[in-house]
């Protein structure tokens, strides 16, 4: 069945040609974002906040320094770091909003990575990076989210050509392939490892926000300390990326779906992206504009 004219399919399907494009601004975003051997703290909130999680990981892993990442309002005000890079794709967030004014009358140095330009958050920031050309119209956050974590990874030194490809080859599966076994369940707890306990928790975040949907997400050597006793017959488990020695077979003991694919785990947040348009066709959700939700929290 054809998806209807929503801001989002059209936002999901530009994801693996938004990535290649960044690419050529990494000479440009390398001159603000963080260098080796810095502290580093991320922070956003919502979606940025689980790219932060992801970029944070990755950076530490890597060798690049010691990284953290905190919700805008968690943020610890008693560390110091050399830099905190920001996240925000409206720019107008309240709770980044604030704690830049803070971080700025204490002199700390500030990259703030934006989609909208002529906003606050990049004003207040030391050094900013705008990303104009990955902006969206749904409320629902994707491509913005998932370019900037590309370009932050081509930052690291990573190659991004195999998640190129492998997010283009599953925009071009037919959905009863790219989904098969997910589009009846009535349930999904998402699990990664390192990174990709951030990607897990935007995949669940991504089901609720887009097709009111119950989701939920751990780490992946976490999932057998409780969470588990959810699982059975007509709900999944999706995990990303690398998969603990016998979770898959613990998880189908329980009657439960396993899913799980050998692919860059960025990739595959683009197929669950297809999954929350499915889902919220069956629901009769509109994405665009999710319940209680607007495209920037912004506090009076």
């Amino acid at each position: 069945m054809a998806e209807p004219a929503l801001h989002l399919t059209a936002e999901i399907a530009t994801q693996p040609d938004d990535w290649a494009r960044v690419l050529s601004r990494l000479p440009e975003a390398l001159q603000v974002l963080p260098r080796h051997g810095e502290t580093v703290a991320v922070v956003g909130c919502g979606t940025s906040f689980y790219m932060a999680q992801a970029y944070a990981a990755l950076r530490e892993a890597a060798g690049h320094g010691l990284t953290e990442a905190h919700a805008a309002s968690e943020y610890p005000t008693t560390r110091s770091f050399d830099r905190v890079v920001a996240i925000s794709r409206s720019g107008t967030t309240t709770e980044v909003i604030d704690l830049l004014e803070r971080l700025r009358g204490a002199g700390q140095r500030t990259t703030a990575i934006v989609a909208t330009e002529g906003t606050p958050v990049p004003r207040l920031a030391t050094e900013a990076l705008l990303l104009p050309e990955v902006d969206e119209r749904s409320v629902v956050q994707t491509r913005f989210a998932t370019t900037t974590l590309a370009l932050l990874r081509a930052g690291l030194g990573e190659d991004l050509q195999a998640a190129i490809a492998d997010a283009r080859a599953v925009l071009a599966e037919p959905e009863e392939q790219a989904l098969a076994d997910l589009s009846d369940i009535g349930q999904v707890t998402f699990v990664g490892r390192g990174w990709t306990v951030g990607l897990a928790n935007e995949a669940a975040l991504k089901l609720r926000e887009s097709a009111q949907f119950w989701t939920e997400s751990y780490p992946a050597m976490e999932y057998r300390h409780g969470p588990i006793s959810i699982a059975t017959a007509g709900r999944a488990t999706w995990a990303f990326g690398e998969v603990p020695e016998g979770l898959a077979d613990e998880v189908r003991a329980t009657g439960a779906h396993f899913e799980h694919r050998d692919i860059d785990p960025l990739a595959d947040l683009v197929r669950l992206h297809r999954l929350c348009l499915v889902l919220a066709r069956r629901a009769g959700v509109d994405p665009d504009q999710p319940r209680h939700l607007s495209r920037s929290i912004i506090l009076t």
